[in-house]
């Protein structure tokens, strides 16, 4: 899977969201079969390295990578979500955002003290949401065993704010 061409199925957006931003779009990469087992495939590799007991996918395309990925390994799935989308019992951390603020939550009672969780995201930019997901999985009294990721955007350094663990990712832009 090393030599699979991910970078063939990401999709380069200019101007989008707003003028002046190159988003990297991964639909590409969903609507083939072929590239997404090889994707997953390629996360397998690399979470295996790190002997996770448990697999936090963030809201929402850590979900699509997070759970099969957790299948594969034979870990539990735990979503960390946005406020007020989970029932029971939560612990919840804020974090800056570029203009305003955003929380994230997990149930308290799905992630056991002093598991090694994986934390997985299709995308790390400029680390705020990772870093805040390491942060709610050590408050949780569980230790963050890596972030893994699908693409990181180097150039926004996102990678200094991973406080919390090793970091990885299958493509760089």
């Amino acid at each position: 899977m090393k030599n699979f061409p991910f970078d063939n199925y990401i999709a380069a957006v200019p101007d989008f969201p707003k003028k002046g931003i190159l988003f990297r779009d991964i639909t590409p990469l969903l609507a083939s079969p072929e590239a997404l087992n090889a994707c997953l495939m390629a996360l397998k590799e690399k979470a295996e390295q790190h002997q996770a007991t448990h697999l936090v996918g963030i809201e929402s395309r850590g979900f699509i990578f997070g759970v099969p990925l957790a299948q594969m390994l034979g870990l539990p799935f735990i979503p960390a979500r946005k406020p007020g989308k989970l029932p029971r019992e939560i612990q919840e951390v804020s974090y800056a955002l570029e203009y305003g603020s955003d929380s994230l939550n997990i149930h308290k009672e799905d992630l056991p003290k002093g598991a090694r969780v994986l934390i997985v995201d299709d995308l790390l930019a400029t680390g705020g949401t990772a870093a805040a997901c390491g942060q709610l999985v050590t408050e949780l009294g569980a230790e963050v065993a890596a972030y893994l990721f699908v693409i990181e955007l180097v150039g926004l350094e996102g990678h200094k704010r991973l406080l919390h663990g090793p970091y990885d990712a299958l493509l760089t832009y």
